[in-house]
């Protein structure tokens, strides 16, 4: 079914012997491909989001990268896990992104605990916290929070570049006895880290890439 909408554009022709009268376009328009208020108002609130995100992020300056390499810019993504309204407004967005059939959610250390915990708090889900490394003493536990064995855990990260930890955390999980098809981030670096994690059945969703950051 299509909209028609009128535009009007003027008076049309003039004097003796010419017809004088208002002439109008027609359009016709889908209504699929027209944004509803709702719609406008998630896209303007996600890019305001973003904005906010790089502008407390992105530092100025001279740093050394694990590269080696030297910038005059970079992205510390401590900067928005450490801010209380910035991050209860991430995990709010990223609720909707959260597989309906996930029964817990993994936090991997460190970044992607603080986006766990808030989660939680908002989605009613229980946190796990998943260590790069067993401690080797008390429980001597690779993931914290409880047994995980049976359950569909959803892998938190706050930044993915490669994807290698969400990898090697999988691997844990899933020796623990947990189900892990899905992994959920904050920004997708787009380098690569989406298409080899999805190689090991893991599906990665993300609220940004780097390149919607950085053009806001």
């Amino acid at each position: 079914m299509k909209t028609s909408a009128r535009v009007w554009t003027g008076r049309v022709g003039s004097g003796k012997g010419r017809f004088t009268g208002s002439a109008c376009l027609t359009l016709y328009l889908d209504p699929a491909t027209i944004p509803s208020t709702h719609q406008l108002r998630l896209h303007n609130r996600t890019v305001s989001l973003a904005s906010r995100v790089l502008a407390v992020s992105e530092l100025t300056g001279t740093f050394v990268l694990r590269s080696g390499l030297t910038a005059d810019r970079y992205f510390d993504k401590y900067r928005f896990e450490s801010d209380p309204s910035l991050l209860a407004e991430i995990a709010k967005e990223l609720t909707p992104l959260v597989p309906a059939e996930t029964r817990g959610l993994a936090g991997l250390e460190l970044g992607g605990i603080p986006i766990a915990t808030v989660l939680s708090a908002v989605t009613g889900l229980p946190a796990f916290f998943v260590r790069k490394q067993a401690k080797k003493y008390g429980t001597e536990r690779v993931c914290e929070g409880g047994d995980v064995s049976g359950m569909r855990l959803l892998i938190i990260e706050d930044v993915v570049t490669t994807g290698g930890q969400i990898l090697l955390s999988a691997q844990d999980l899933r020796a623990a006895g947990a189900e892990v098809a899905h992994a959920l981030c904050v920004i997708d670096r787009q380098v690569g880290g989406t298409e080899r994690i999805a190689a090991e059945g893991i599906t990665l969703r993300h609220l940004f890439t780097m390149s919607e950051l950085e053009s806001t």
